[in-house]
């Protein structure tokens, strides 16, 4: 009766099959399976930056936390200080980014402490990718700011092992939209005010177009002399910004509507008295 019974669960079917009494056959079932498959798809967005310019590095991010359509958390920090000279912008399963960060933070202090002198920035990125490899599952990525003697850098580590450095890089969803403002608007003789305000407007473009990206941002200047975390700004006023800027735009196109039409005029008038 019992094994009659457990024949018609639905659950102990496929284990009391006649082809899964046969080991060969039992173990081929879940040979195909991935040993680091995710239970579920996980859906989240980020908009994270980091670029160089002369006067050191910028780093800045958005501060929603997402999960599919719901918004986890509106105040999250996603970027961290790894010392005083390295932040991290980080992107993907906010579980994960919180774990690696505190490893990588360990990791460096104990190098420091071992060979009394900092790990360099390639160092710190090669260390964490090595880290992130046999977990590159995970979707984790990362973007390390530095700010030393040695000069401005920013390197990209994504958890399947890939390191790239570049003068401008932005992660996350809301990326595409970062890079549009970014790429338009950089270069290397930015003073701080207008690196500032280029960071906070490709953040505000994207969380314009990206829904899994908003709230506020966060914004680091890091230098040979360290890292200074600047104000949170709510993204509203980034928004009232950039209302007050087309408005500016608007009014210089019609001034050179109207001086174009003046001129124009005035050179109707010089050929009617050629003519008469």
């Amino acid at each position: 009766k019992t094994c009659i019974y457990t024949h018609k669960q639905k659950h102990f079917t496929h284990f009391c099959s006649r082809k899964n009494r046969v080991p060969t056959l039992f173990s081929s079932t879940f040979s195909s399976l991935s040993p680091h498959q995710q239970p579920f798809q996980l859906s989240h967005g980020t908009t994270t930056l980091g670029f160089i310019f002369q006067d050191g590095v910028i780093a800045a991010a958005d501060t929603r936390a997402s999960c599919k359509g719901l918004i986890c958390c509106p105040t999250s920090q996603k970027i961290m200080p790894i010392h005083s000279h390295l932040v991290v912008n980080t992107s993907g399963s906010g579980a994960d980014c919180m774990l690696w960060e505190r490893i990588l933070t360990r990791e460096m202090r104990l190098y420091q402490l071992r060979h009394r002198k900092r790990l360099s920035i390639n160092g710190a990125a090669k260390l964490l990718s090595m880290m992130l490899h046999p977990f590159k599952d995970q979707n984790t990525k990362n973007v390390l700011s530095f700010g030393g003697r040695s000069g401005p850098r920013v390197c990209y580590v994504c958890s399947d092992g890939l390191q790239l450095k570049g003068e401008i890089i932005s992660v996350g969803s809301g990326s595409p939209y970062a890079y549009a403002v970014l790429d338009d608007g950089w270069r290397w003789g930015m003073t701080v005010d207008e690196a500032v305000a280029l960071a906070r407007e490709a953040v505000f473009r994207a969380t314009h177009w990206d829904a899994y990206s908003g709230n506020n941002v966060d914004l680091f200047h890091i230098t040979a002399h360290g890292w200074r975390r600047r104000d949170r700004e709510d993204l509203k006023e980034e928004y009232y910004r950039e209302r007050e800027r087309k408005r500016k735009k608007i009014k210089e196109r019609e001034k050179e509507r109207q001086k174009r039409e003046g001129d124009e005029l005035g050179e109707g008038d010089i050929y009617s008295v050629h003519c008469g």
